[in-house]
């Protein structure tokens, strides 16, 4: 866009009608959220294409930056009119979320529906909501007929002095088997806006920046079954964002990329949350925005914690003896599930898979077993195969499931992002539901509040995880740093299938863990996810103190209430969440020199709780009596704690 033309007068436009939710002069329009912190403000330029700039408390967190889309028959990118500004209303909801930081969720915004033409008098609606913690809006495309998407104009545009933590997009085809895209890279952190991704993909969302003292969260929410999912382009020249498409070869096996439908439909919401850190970890930007549940009755739906063998022993520990041991494992812990990996077909069988489910139901633990989402997307030779990918042979798999009494399915290795692909993860939750099975995504994009519109969709990978570290000394390396990043970007809005906590070797003798027992320990309680599956043994296990195991047989995955204390992406992260009257604090330090703290504790009340944290060696631990109020600890290099209050 032209930065010129009529940034001061938006500017000036913005700051003068401070005090005012509506309508300005002409063809500009601000809209204030309901305290008035946030605001967005949209006009035409002297060519008539739409632009948009985002204040937080008065002050400019995006430049003017672009709006407008284009479909096959359609331009609206230039020469348009404002038809229309609806009169700001305030939308409020009331929902809850089991695979999230906070269970009862009220949501409250303004919003402002603005109608343009173009030339042709054909149209388009923006709608606006402006929040206390950001801005999102959305295109619309009323009226009937078959429209085809073909372009979108949508950029973020951030002053030269902003910094940005970004995660690369894998390239399709590429990695094991031919398996990317998967979001499954180590983020740049505080890169300079405008530095060119590595990836000729582009970058991922959601993405993270630090603006004229302001933290912005940018993100996409709400996928229908007829858009595709997006992304950053590459190349943001002076720092400008620009929406990016998903590349050839990114679709369901003879399916459409990108977004088409007949009759009316409408884009994601394109969000970009704003505040401090605390303001965006706290943020439920990324479900208030999504789809209701289309799910009647959810009560199927189960978080929990999981034993898994594959994390450590991979393809050898899927056997019928094995998994009975990590079904004693996980009722042992009092864990809810165990989950049966790759090629349980042929390595187990259906037979004595039911015999297994059974022993399983007799200890009170579910059963999740794996899938290849398959298709000719990816080469990868795991099975079962090809079972999933026809609605017919679908929900008879299902059924059969059902029948049997396993209580989910794990798909692993999607096909990216198109539109046919995006039809395909909403296509296997509503079937699974009609047969009450959990669904754990992996080698997936990411969720986008699909958890909301499916609550039966427990997590998504999309993340390089704990299998990473597994395989690649490098990882191994990174590892503290990254856990340290990810709750300020991945796992701000969307269940993460990190799969967690290693406390002793990691079965390979090439690469060694940096990151100490105590941020292991603290991973499950700083990440969020429905179905939590910890990687250690259930040899391993038994190697810890028995104060570890007790806070892990306790440990929830849902959580009434969180907050962040104190962090800075990469560098580390210290989180309180809240299960009914307990309170949990957990922290990383991602760095390699000890971190000192002081949390405020004060929150809690006047309480007594337990500290666990690292020992003088790095696989060690040491417990001591702690009191709620000022708490002074430093952790060690690539450590962390947990700490219980009751």
């Amino acid at each position: 866009m032209n930065k010129s033309v009529l940034s001061l007068a938006m500017l000036a436009l913005c700051l003068g009608a401070c005090s005012n939710t509506g309508s300005g002069p002409g063809n500009n329009v601000v809209l204030s959220s309901p305290d008035g912190s946030v605001r967005v403000s949209v006009s035409l330029n002297a060519e008539g294409a739409p632009e948009y700039q985002v204040f937080h408390d008065g002050r400019a967190v995006l430049e003017p930056s672009d709006l407008g889309i284009r479909l096959q028959n359609a331009a609206f990118e230039q020469g348009l009119s404002l038809a229309s500004a609806s009169e700001p209303a305030l939308v409020e909801d009331h929902y809850e979320m089991h695979q999230g930081k906070q269970l009862d969720i009220h949501y409250r915004a303004n919003e402002q529906t603005l109608r343009f033409a173009n030339a042709d008098g054909e149209p388009l609606v923006i709608r606006l909501r402006a929040s206390d913690d950001g801005v999102a809006f959305r295109y619309e495309f009323p009226g009937e007929g078959t429209k085809r998407f073909e372009k979108e104009n949508t950029s973020f545009d951030f002053p030269a002095s902003a910094k940005a933590w970004m995660q690369r997009m894998q390239v399709v085809n590429t990695g094991f088997e031919g398996t990317n895209p998967a979001y499954e890279e180590h983020y740049e952190m505080e890169i300079p806006v405008g530095t060119e991704s590595p990836s000729e993909a582009g970058w991922v969302f959601p993405a993270l920046f630090h603006s004229n003292g302001d933290w912005v969260l940018l993100s996409e929410v709400g996928m229908q079954s007829n858009f595709h999912a997006s992304r950053l382009q590459p190349q943001s020249p002076e720092g400008e964002y620009r929406i990016g498409l998903p590349m050839e070869g990114e679709v369901f096996t003879g399916g459409e990329r990108l977004a088409h439908d007949t009759g009316a439909f409408h884009s994601p919401w394109r969000t970009i949350t704003v505040g401090s850190l605390a303001d965006i970890t706290a943020s439920t930007m990324g479900t208030d925005l999504a789809e209701p549940s289309v799910i009647a009755d959810a009560d199927f739906v189960e978080p929990g914690m999981a034993s898994w063998s594959w994390g450590l022993l991979k393809d050898e520990s899927i056997t019928y003896d094995i998994q009975k041991w990590y079904i004693d494992y996980a009722a042992d812990m009092d864990w809810e599930y165990t989950l049966v990996d790759v090629n349980w077909d042929q390595n187990i069988g259906y037979e004595r898979m039911q015999a297994l489910v059974d022993y399983a139901a007799s200890k009170e633990v579910g059963l999740i077993l794996w899938y290849n989402s398959a298709g000719d997307w990816n080469t990868a030779p795991y099975t079962p195969r090809d079972k999933l990918l026809t609605r017919e042979s679908r929900r008879a798999e299902f059924a059969r499931l059902q029948a049997m009494g396993v209580r989910g399915v794990k798909v692993d290795f999607f096909p990216g992002d198109g539109q046919s692909a995006i039809a395909y993860y909403r296509d296997l939750l509503q079937d699974a539901a009609d047969f009450e099975l959990m669904v754990n995504h992996h080698g997936s994009t990411l969720p986008r509040g699909i958890q909301r519109t499916f609550p039966n969709m427990m997590t998504m990978e999309s993340v390089h995880g704990m299998e990473m570290v597994t395989f690649f000394q490098e990882t191994a390396d990174k590892e503290p740093s990254h856990a340290a990043m990810l709750p300020f970007a991945r796992n701000v809005f969307d269940p993460m299938d990190y799969t967690p906590t290693a406390f002793n070797h990691l079965h390979n003798p090439e690469v060694t863990r940096k990151s100490r027992n105590g941020m292991q320990l603290a991973m499950p309680v700083v990440f969020v996810s429905g179905q939590t599956h910890i990687v250690e043994t259930p040899d391993g296990m038994a190697e810890v103190p028995e104060y570890v195991r007790a806070f892990l047989r306790d440990l929830p995955v849902v959580w009434d209430e969180s907050r962040l204390l104190t962090g800075y992406p990469g560098k580390h992260a210290v989180f309180a969440r809240r299960s009914g009257e307990r309170w949990y604090i957990a922290g990383l330090n991602g760095e390699d020199e000890p971190k000192s703290l002081e949390l405020d504790l004060s929150f809690v009340g006047d309480a007594e709780g337990t500290l666990i944290t690292d020992g003088n060696e790095p696989r060690t631990f040491e417990q001591r009596t702690v009191e709620a109020g000022p708490l002074e600890l430093t952790l060690a290099p690539a450590g962390g704690f947990v700490a219980v209050f009751e």
